[in-house]
């Protein structure tokens, strides 16, 4: 593109109009719902599901960012409406979503514990990232990590605002049970087997750790629900903003761009009341667990499994990944195992229609115009896997198996940890001091940072040695 024509095009973006509720006539619902973790798969399935709510004029959320401002700041110039953008094979369709009704820095802790102490509100939903939660290889909060120990410090002082989601969140608890506000729920919307058990450990060993009372209060008066979300949303690009001022005619600096598939299942109590999210397709269940360990195996299962292999071998999303042979037929054999242990009694009586779920998937993945990045996947590994690969490689053994397919996943994310020129993972620096080592020891110590016991077993650091350096980068 020549000078001449950027600038045109820069001019052409100046002269449309900024999205905002003055152009889209639309009304702000009232805050109900506190959102802790605003990113664009928030706005792709949670805000979605409510804008879609046949009360959905009753349910506003006031959205906080996580470690940065940036996405508070754009939106809050919207007043909070964006674009979704559903990009299927066929084309792309637009629809302008108005549920965020507020959108805030998260570091502003004090508007944050203003909402959630304010009666009107039923529920703080969660995407804060699987690592957020602080658990120990034990599946414990681990109160000795230094942003969880320095935001004890800080609530026990009363001299700061604490940092993380957990600490805020609590503050915010604090605030709600000073003002006699009643209870609510608490909806974790990350990718975690039991999810909703895991944030009430969470949340209930900090406020514990700081205030025997509140803790007393959290457990008499919070509902955790768990859930399981699933909706593939890539990172925006400019060419993404570019498409909406396109295909709309204004600018929208916060478009989210997804695939048309989306799914929800949900399984606790709302005390003060939540939105017909069924209206959308949520589906309300009694037992949860067959669900999501059918969405964390088969689904971020795969994808931790390319996101290690694929970029091992030079690919960089997952379409690119998914046409590799070697990536593919590693794929399918992990989903085999998986498969295995997700169908007859562990199902549970829940029809997961596990071989269409497969079929979808391959679809789903295969949509080269999702570009689904794997270096955003493979943050965070020594967390994901305790969920993704080590159950599936568990029941394997229990069974008389050997896992080969799980134990892989574990190989290719040691190999990644080592070739990788960025390493993201909450773990990072153990990590790096434990490839250090040589052999056996490496892989055991290594093994240690996701799971001591597997650690422990000789058959399994020989079984995930053997598989050290499948992936080869293609020549």
């Amino acid at each position: 593109m020549s000078i001449e024509q950027t600038d045109a095009t820069a001019k052409t973006a100046e002269s449309l109009p900024q999205l905002d509720r003055t152009l889209q006539a639309s009304a702000k619902p009232p805050v109900r719902i506190v959102h802790l973790g605003l990113g664009a798969f928030h706005r792709s399935h949670q805000a979605w599901y409510t804008s879609q709510a046949s009360d959905a004029a009753g349910w506003g959320i006031a959205a906080f960012t996580g470690r940065r401002p940036d996405a508070a700041l754009a939106l809050a110039e919207q007043d909070g409406l964006f674009t979704l953008v559903e990009r299927a094979d066929s084309g792309d369709s637009f629809a302008v979503l108005g549920s965020i009704v507020e959108a805030v820095d998260g570091a502003n802790v004090q508007r944050l514990a203003e909402l959630v102490s304010a009666p009107a509100t039923a529920m703080v939903t969660l995407t804060v990232t699987e690592a957020a939660y602080r658990l120990g290889a034990d599946g414990q909060l681990d109160t000795t990590a230094p942003d969880v120990a320095g935001d004890l410090a800080l609530l026990a002082s009363g001299s700061g605002n604490p940092s993380t989601p957990l600490g805020r969140l609590v503050f915010a608890l604090a605030a709600r049970r000073a003002a006699g506000a009643g209870p609510l729920a608490v909806v974790c919307c990350d990718n975690l087997a039991n999810n909703g058990t895991v944030a009430r450990n969470a949340v209930a060993g900090l406020a514990r750790a700081w205030d025997a009372e509140l803790a007393a209060w959290v457990e008499e008066n919070v509902s955790f629900v768990s859930t399981s979300v699933d909706r593939i949303t890539p990172r925006t690009t400019e060419a993404d903003i570019a498409a909406v001022e396109a295909a709309c005619g204004y600018r929208d600096n916060s478009p989210v761009v997804a695939e048309p598939f989306t799914n929800w299942v949900l399984s606790g109590d709302f005390p003060a009341g939540r939105p017909r999210w069924e209206d959308a397709g949520a589906v309300f269940v009694d037992h949860i667990e067959p669900y999501e360990n059918r969405k964390l195996w088969l689904l971020n299962g795969a994808h931790s499994l390319l996101a290690y292999a694929g970029q091992l071998r030079g690919h960089t999303t997952v379409a690119q990944a998914l046409a590799d042979p070697q990536c593919l037929t590693a794929v399918e054999s992990f989903w085999d195992e998986a498969e295995a242990n997700l169908s007859g009694a562990a199902a549970g009586g829940a029809d997961l229609q596990i071989p269409a779920y497969r079929a979808a998937l391959l679809a789903r993945f295969s949509n080269a115009r999702i570009a689904h990045h794997l270096a955003q996947i493979a943050m965070d590994g020594s967390t994901k896997l305790r969920m993704r690969a080590v159950p599936v490689l568990l029941a394997e053994r229990a069974q008389g198996r050997s896992g080969a397919a799980a134990a892989l996943m574990i190989a290719a994310w040691i190999d990644f940890s080592a070739a990788a020129e960025t390493f993201q993972d909450p773990l990072a620096t153990e990590v790096a001091a434990a490839n250090q080592l040589e052999g056996a020891e490496r892989v055991r110590a290594v093994l240690a940072l996701v799971d001591p016991a597997v650690a422990a077993d000789d058959a399994v650091v020989e079984l995930v040695s053997g598989l050290l350096g499948t992936f080869p980068a293609d020549a």
